[in-house]
C-alpha cells in the first residue's frame, strides 16, 4: 500500500541545541567545513547514510542522541561558537559594502529556472543551475544584495539510472518541501504567501513561495502544487525542463510574472527593498520585463515610456552560442496568453509580440525579447560574447558584428564549493592569507608547497576518487540486475596510481561524449598500455526527451562494460554536485572536446583546475582565453572542415596523440620517484590560473561593469515621476522618425603629405545632413586602424569627430584627429549614431549611417 501524501517529521530539539535548527536552514553549511563538521558529530553514522543531509538528519536522529549531545558541552560551545559565527558572517561589511560604489544598487532581482547550491536542493540540471547557484553563493560571500528567484520543481530534473544494456533511464521521485531546507513565505501573521498569473479561458495559475537562504541572499521559489490549482495547473512545476511547448510556456511566465510578483510580495513582508537591477539568465525568465512593463502603465506611463523604465535597470545574459539552444514558442500561443481577455492595459499584445519577433513570423522568440527587454547584455566568455554578437547581429541592422552591444563576463566558479578540503589543508601551513581569500591572493601560496608535499596531497584526492568510483560502480551494476557475487572485479576498478582522465557533462551532440570512441583499438591501446595506462571515468545525464544524446550514453556505457577495459574506463550514472566533487578533485586531467566555438564557458574545468587538475581541451568557452601553454594542453581543432565525420577524425587523432606523446608522457616522467615536471605543470595552473577562474572576480566584474550601470540608470529613469524615462521614450520617437534623412554626405581629411609616416596626425572632417536632429542628438565616430586586402578594418580603434559648423553648401561639419602609430596598410571609416545621455552605448537605438 503506497501513501497518498508524503511529508517529513523534524526532531523537536532541546532548548540547548535550538541554534541547531538555525544552521541547517541557512544553506551556507553547503560550502562551510567547520558548519559540515558539526552535523556529522550529531551522528556520524546517520550523516553518512543521509548523504551529508542535514535535514534528514535532524528528522531521523533518535531523540536520546540529542539529549546526550545536549548535556554536552564541547558540542554546545561548538554549536554556539558556529552559531555566533554565522550571525557574524550575515551582519558583516564586506567588499560591496566596503566600495562605496555610487549609484550601487540596494537589491538586485537574480532570475534563473535553476540553481545548483547542494545536491540536497535537487533544483539543477548542469552547468546553468550550477552557474547560478555559485553566483548567488559568491554574492553571498562579497555582499552583493542579490534576492534569486526560481521555481521549486517538485520532482527536480531527474534520477538518472542504466539499462542492463546501457540505455538511460529516467525516475522522479517526489520532493517533499518540508524535507528541504527552505521555509514557506508567510506574514507577520504566519499566513503563506501566494501569487497568481491569469491565463486563458478565465483559469489562473496559482503559487506559493519557498525561501531558501542562502548565506546572505534570499532564493525565493515558486510551487504550483496548491490546492487553488486545477490539476493541469498544478503540474506547471513539475519538472525541470520537462513536458510540451505549452507547459514550457506556463513555467516561463510562472518564472518571469510570478517571479517579479514573488519580490513585491517578499519586500511587503519583510521590509527588504525592491529590487533596482533585474539580472535574467538566457530567455527563460523574460517575461519579467514585460510584468514591469504592466506595472508602470498602471501607474499611467505610456507603453513607450514603461519600456524604457524598464530596460534601463535590465541586464540579460545569454547562456547558448546555437539558435537551437533558444526557447521559441508558436507566436499565436503567446498571443493567446497576452491577448483578448488575458490582455493587460496599457500593455497591448501587439507590442508584445513585436518584442519576440524573429525572421520566422510565426515564432516567438525568447532571447530576441529578452535582449530588447534589456540595456545591457553579455555573453559568458570572450569568445562567446563575438559568437553571440554574430548570432544576434540581425536585431542590429547595419551593424557590423564588432559593434553589437553585447559584451562579456567570463564565467567563474565558487572556490569554497569545489576546492577539496584537503588541498586547502596542504596550502594554509603557509601564512596568510587563506588559499580561499576573495582577491585570489592565496593562490600564490602554492609556490611554496614542495613537489613531494603536492603529489602526495594529489594521490590522496586520486585514492579517494578511486573509492568512490568503485563504490558508484557496484551500485550501478547491481542497480541493473547483477547479482553481488558476479562483481568481485569491481575491487580492481581504477588504480590510485594511474593516470586519470575526467569528462563529466550534459550530454548535447556538440559536446561529443563519444569522440574519445572514434578510434576503439588506439583508446584500448592508452588504457591498457604496459608502462603509461590511463584510466577514464565518465558521466553525465542526456536530457530525457534526446535519443540521440541517450545512444551515446550506452556507447560509452557498452565500451566500458567490456571486461578487458572495465577496470580502465567507467561510466557513472546521476552526475550531479556530490559526485562532481570527487571527479574534480580526483582527476589529474580533465577532458573536454566540444564542437567550437559552441561551448559558451564550460566551467567544469575551471573547477578542476583549482584543484590541481590539468585541462585537455579544444580552445573553446574560456580555455580559449586562459590557455597559456603551461596550464594544460589544447587539442588543435579542424575549424572550416565542413564533413563532421572527417573533422571528428581528424580532432580525435589529435586527442589521442596528446594523450599518448604528451600527458601520459609526463605524467609516468619520474625523477626521485616525482614527476616534477607534472606537478611544476600543476603548482602553474594553481597559482596564476586559480585566481583568475574564480567567481568572485565574475561576480564583481557584474557589479562594476553591469549592476552599477544597471543601477544608475535606473534611478535616471525613474527620477521625478519617471520623467527620464518620458523624456528618453520621446527622443528615441523624434530620432526614428527623422533618422531617413540621416545621411555622410561627405567625408575628407588632410595633414599628411606623399608619404605618409608613423607619428603623424590625420585630420579628419566629415560632412553630415541630420535631418533635422541637432547636433546633440548624434556622435559621429571615426573608426581607424589597419586593413587587410579587401580594405576591412581589423581591430579598429574608434574616436568621436566634434562639431565644426555649419557646412558648405548645407548639412553639419563633424572633424577630429587621429594618429598614425603604425606601419603598414592603414584605412578609416566615418559612421552616425544617435547619442544621449540615457543610453548604455550609442548602439543601442539599433540606428547607423555610414557613407
Amino acid at each position: 500500500m503506497r501513501a497518498l501524501r508524503r511529508f517529513t517529521v523534524r526532531a523537536q530539539l532541546p532548548e540547548q541545541l535550538a541554534p541547531l535548527a538555525d544552521l541547517v536552514m541557512n544553506l551556507r553549511w553547503s560550502w562551510h567545513p567547520e558548519t559540515l563538521d558539526l552535523f556529522e558529530s550529531v551522528d556520524p553514522e546517520l550523516w553518512r547514510s543521509t548523504k551529508g543531509d542535514p535535514v534528514r538528519l535532524l528528522g531521523e536522529v533518535d531523540h536520546s542522541r540529542l539529549m546526550t549531545l545536549a548535556a554536552d558541552r564541547r558540542f554546545v560551545r561548538r554549536l554556539t561558537d558556529a552559531a555566533d559565527e554565522l550571525q557574524e558572517y550575515l551582519s558583516a561589511e564586506f567588499w560591496y559594502q566596503k566600495q562605496n560604489l555610487p549609484g550601487a544598487p540596494s537589491a538586485i532581482g537574480y532570475f534563473s529556472p535553476e540553481f545548483g547550491i547542494t545536491e540536497v536542493l535537487p533544483q539543477y540540471s548542469g552547468g546553468l543551475g550550477i552557474l547560478a547557484g555559485d553566483h548567488l553563493k559568491t554574492a553571498s560571500d562579497l555582499g552583493v544584495p542579490i534576492i534569486g528567484v526560481g521555481l521549486l520543481y517538485r520532482a527536480g530534473y531527474f534520477v538518472q539510472s542504466l539499462s542492463r544494456d546501457g540505455w538511460q533511464q529516467e525516475r522522479y521521485p517526489g520532493i517533499d518541501p518540508h524535507g528541504l531546507p527552505i521555509t514557506q513565505l508567510t506574514d507577520a501573521d504566519g499566513v503563506p504567501q501566494k501569487i497568481t498569473v491569469g491565463l486563458p479561458e478565465g483559469r489562473t495559475l496559482h503559487a506559493q513561495i519557498w525561501k531558501a537562504q542562502v548565506g546572505r541572499v534570499p532564493l525565493l521559489l515558486m510551487d504550483s502544487d496548491v490546492e487553488d490549482n486545477q490539476p493541469a495547473e498544478r503540474g506547471v512545476t513539475d519538472r525541470l525542463y520537462g513536458g510540451g511547448t505549452d507547459h514550457r510556456l506556463l513555467q516561463e511566465m510562472l518564472l518571469g510574472i510570478g517571479g517579479v510578483r514573488a519580490l513585491r510580495v517578499f519586500s511587503r513582508v519583510t521590509g527588504a527593498p525592491a529590487p533596482d537591477v533585474y539580472h535574467t539568465n538566457e530567455g527563460h525568465a523574460g517575461f519579467l520585463g514585460l510584468e514591469r512593463i504592466r506595472e508602470l502603465t498602471a501607474t499611467g506611463l505610456s507603453f513607450d515610456e514603461a519600456l524604457e523604465a524598464t530596460r534601463s535597470g535590465t541586464l540579460f545574459t545569454t547562456h547558448t552560442p546555437v539558435p537551437a539552444g533558444i526557447d521559441r514558442f508558436p507566436k499565436d500561443m503567446v498571443s493567446r496568453h497576452f491577448g483578448g481577455e488575458c490582455a493587460w492595459d496599457g500593455v497591448p499584445v501587439e507590442r508584445v509580440l513585436e518584442l519576440g519577433a524573429e525572421p520566422d513570423p510565426n515564432v516567438f522568440n525568447m532571447a530576441h525579447m529578452g535582449l530588447r527587454l534589456a540595456q545591457r547584455s553579455n555573453g559568458v566568455s570572450k569568445l562567446h560574447g563575438i559568437v553571440s554578437r554574430e548570432m544576434f547581429n540581425g536585431l542590429w541592422p547595419g551593424f557590423d558584428p564588432t559593434d553589437v552591444p553585447i559584451g562579456s563576463v567570463t564565467n567563474g566558479v565558487h572556490a569554497p564549493t569545489w576546492v577539496a578540503r584537503t588541498l586547502i589543508e596542504l596550502a594554509d601551513r603557509e601564512p596568510e592569507p587563506g588559499l580561499l581569500s576573495a582577491d585570489g591572493r592565496g593562490f600564490a601560496k602554492i609556490d611554496k608547497i614542495s613537489d613531494e608535499a603536492l603529489w602526495s596531497t594529489r594521490r590522496e584526492l586520486r585514492e579517494g576518487l578511486v573509492a568512490e568510483v568503485r563504490r558508484r560502480v557496484r551500485a550501478s551494476w547491481l542497480e541493473r540486475g547483477a547479482a553481488s557475487g558476479e562483481l568481485d572485479w569491481v575491487e580492481g576498478v581504477f588504480d590510485p596510481d594511474v593516470l586519470t582522465i575526467g569528462f563529466a557533462r550534459r550530454v548535447p551532440s556538440y559536446k561529443r561524449l563519444t569522440l574519445m570512441l572514434h578510434d576503439r583499438d588506439r583508446l584500448t591501446r592508452l588504457l591498457l598500455h604496459a608502462d603509461r595506462p590511463i584510466q577514464m571515468v565518465i558521466a553525465g545525464k542526456a536530457h530525457p526527451a534526446d535519443d540521440g544524446g541517450k545512444q551515446l550514453v550506452q556507447q560509452i556505457v557498452q565500451f566500458a562494460d567490456d571486461p578487458t577495459v572495465r577496470h580502465r574506463i567507467v561510466f557513472l550514472p546521476d552526475y550531479d554536485i556530490g559526485m562532481a566533487r570527487y571527479l574534480y578533485a580526483g582527476c589529474d586531467v580533465w577532458l573536454n572536446n566540444p564542437l567550437r566555438p559552441l561551448e559558451a564557458c564550460g566551467t567544469s574545468g575551471m573547477k578542476a583546475a583549482l584543484n590541481g587538475g590539468l585541462n585537455l581541451s579544444i580552445r573553446d568557452g574560456w580555455w580559449d582565453e586562459l590557455f597559456d601553454g603551461q596550464n594544460g594542453w589544447a587539442i588543435p581543432t579542424a575549424d572550416g572542415v565542413e564533413d563532421p565525420d572527417r573533422r571528428d577524425a581528424i580532432e580525435a587523432a589529435a586527442l589521442y596523440d596528446l594523450l599518448e606523446n604528451a600527458v601520459a608522457a609526463r605524467f609516468y616522467d619520474r625523477s626521485d620517484g616525482l614527476p616534477h615536471r607534472w606537478t611544476a605543470m600543476v603548482r602553474h595552473t594553481l597559482s596564476t590560473l586559480g585566481p583568475k577562474v574564480l567567481a568572485t572576480r565574475m561576480v564583481e566584474e557584474y557589479v562594476e561593469k553591469y549592476y552599477v550601470p544597471a543601477g544608475v540608470s535606473a534611478r535616471a529613469a525613474a527620477a521625478g515621476a519617471y520623467g527620464g524615462a518620458r523624456e528618453l521614450s520621446a527622443w528615441k520617437h523624434k530620432v526614428r522618425s527623422a533618422w531617413g534623412g540621416v545621411r555622410v554626405v561627405n567625408v575628407d581629411s588632410s595633414g599628411l603629405g606623399d608619404t605618409p609616416q608613423v607619428g603623424q596626425d590625420l585630420v579628419v572632417r566629415a560632412t553630415i545632413e541630420l535631418g533635422g536632429l541637432d547636433p546633440s542628438d548624434v556622435v559621429v565616430r571615426v573608426s581607424y586602424g589597419r586593413v587587410d586586402e579587401t580594405d576591412r578594418l581589423l581591430d579598429p580603434v574608434t574616436t568621436d569627430l566634434h562639431p565644426a559648423g555649419d557646412a558648405e553648401g548645407g548639412g553639419d561639419r563633424f572633424e577630429g584627429t587621429i594618429p598614425l602609430s603604425r606601419t603598414g596598410p592603414f584605412g578609416y571609416t566615418v559612421s552616425v549614431l544617435p547619442a544621449h545621455g540615457l543610453l548604455a552605448t550609442p548602439a543601442e537605438v539599433g540606428l547607423i549611417a555610414v557613407p
